[in-house]
């Protein structure tokens, strides 16, 4: 068999993602302070970006920039010299501006809040360790025990592993343990809950066996609040066991929080939903995100041809071509937003009037179909945004969710079900806590049909504890 070339010619059709479409898609579903970063690297790397010192309004309402229609640019212009990069500019500069929020700064975190640094528990028992008086040998026994310390105020490993890893005598890294242990704030670098409640208990300096001896040997009762079978062990009345019980709950389980947990993030919203009259406007929030604009210096070399050489024009061209769809792009991010905003306004109207009972179920696919979407972008577009709505800040995301089936026929949102459970619960007799089957049942006569099961996975994303640990005596 012979070996050979040969040509063919084959017709096909594909999906291409040219650079500037993933720069697109990669825009929408990045978050505000994602955005920043990026235009902050764009006008690093890109000569032909220039920041805008104006702040532009707009005077256009709603109405008309829905009934607008922003002219199309061609998205591949050439690079050949008689290309109008004017004209080119002008266009884009002429695309409608959307109603942009002017907040005050009132609703900004204080200038203090920006700066200040909350303590570490380790710095501040270091800090006490320091003032000790000890010897040289015991801090340094002490900052070995003061390095395995949790965040929670708990020691995570045993007195014999450090006295073996860092060739200690057991007896002196007790005796160091003694000491941090009544460091502030007290019980920190218990080994256990048990010890650190009676190292709290000692430093009350109550002369009460029966307190200590409830934290030795009936924890389990205390939790499941088995005051009857701790009553019974001891010989107490009921009377004499709850006056103890009050002291151990004003003692800390976690001595360290105070000083643990991450440091608030403040968020800023990307659109605001303010309420005028009886009508809802939506308003983007573009305060603190630079205003981006294609530098005139370059613009009018390109335009006199006042090049050189023909590898320094196509550089600055293409430099050029990718301001602009930078541009373009976040307009386009800014406006899909804006325009989502409004499709959930639309659909959620009861939600703003009247509170999150009323709040519908919803879909991605009901927004795409409204606004002639792919559901693909509206959940680009929804993913790490925040609104700020006269009911508080929400994620994009939290309006839409699954509907649960009413008995007399209708859904409800399941936002709307966790807030019935919530309300529930909140006004159920403190000394017979609400079972789940009985949330149920209760849930039933509002006209909502949901399983036990449900009940109690709503219940533990909202925090909520089980009956028997809701469960108040007195």
């Amino acid at each position: 068999m012979a070996i050979g070339m040969k040509q063919s010619i084959q017709l096909g059709q594909s999906l291409v993602m040219t650079p500037q479409l993933q720069q697109a898609i990669k825009l929408l579903q990045l978050s505000r302070m994602e955005l920043e970063n990026l235009i902050n690297t764009e006008l690093v790397d890109n000569p032909t970006l220039d920041e805008s010192s104006e702040s532009e309004s707009t005077t256009q309402s709603i109405n008309e920039i829905e009934a607008s229609e922003a002219p199309k640019v061609d998205e591949n212009p050439q690079a050949s010299e008689d290309f109008n990069w004017e004209n080119y500019l002008e266009n884009v500069r002429s695309t409608p501006n959307l109603p942009v929020y002017r907040g005050g700064e009132d609703e900004l975190p204080s200038y203090e809040n920006t700066l200040t640094q909350p303590a570490h528990l380790t710095d501040h028992l270091l800090w006490q360790l320091q003032l000790g008086g000890l010897t040289d040998k015991e801090r340094q026994i002490g900052e070995v025990i003061i390095g395995n310390i949790n965040e929670d105020g708990y020691l995570q490993v045993s007195v014999e592993e450090i006295a073996q890893k860092e060739n200690f005598d057991p007896h002196e890294v007790e005796a160091v343990l003694y000491t941090i242990q009544n460091y502030d704030p007290i019980g920190v670098a218990s080994r256990d809950l048990k010890e650190c409640l009676l190292v709290q208990i000692y430093d009350m300096k109550r002369e009460d066996e029966m307190l200590e001896r409830i934290v030795e040997n009936h924890l389990p009762d205390l939790e499941k609040k088995n005051y009857q079978a701790i009553s019974k062990a001891l010989g107490l009345s009921m009377e004499e066991i709850i006056k103890r019980i009050k002291v151990i709950e004003e003692l800390e389980p976690k001595p360290g929080r105070a000083f643990g947990g991450a440091p608030a993030h403040y968020i800023i919203p990307d659109i605001y939903i303010v309420k005028r009259g009886d009508e809802y406007v939506v308003m983007l929030n573009e305060d603190g995100l630079p205003k981006l604009k294609i530098s005139a210096f370059y613009k009018n070399l390109l335009e006199k041809g006042e090049f050189s050489q023909a590898q320094t024009k196509d550089y600055v061209q293409g430099k050029l071509r990718s301001a602009v769809w930078l541009i373009r792009s976040i307009h386009q991010r800014q406006r899909t937003i804006f325009k989502v905003t409004e499709s959930i306004v639309r659909q959620q109207r009861e939600f703003f009037d009247k509170g999150i009972a009323f709040l519908k179920p919803m879909v991605l696919r009901d927004v795409a179909n409204d606004i002639g979407m792919h559901e693909s972008t509206i959940s680009r577009v929804t993913t790490n945004k925040y609104v700020h709505t006269p009911r508080g800040i929400f994620e994009l995301k939290f309006f839409f969710n699954s509907g649960i089936s009413k008995v007399s026929g209708g859904d409800v949102a399941s936002e709307s079900v966790k807030e019935k459970v919530k309300a529930i619960v909140a006004q159920e007799p403190p000394k017979n806590p609400y079972s789940d089957q009985k949330i149920v049942e209760l849930l039933l006569k509002e006209n909502i049909n949901i399983a036990r099961r449900t009940v109690a996975k709503y219940r533990e994303i909202m925090g909520i504890l089980p009956s028997s640990k809701r469960k108040k005596v007195f």
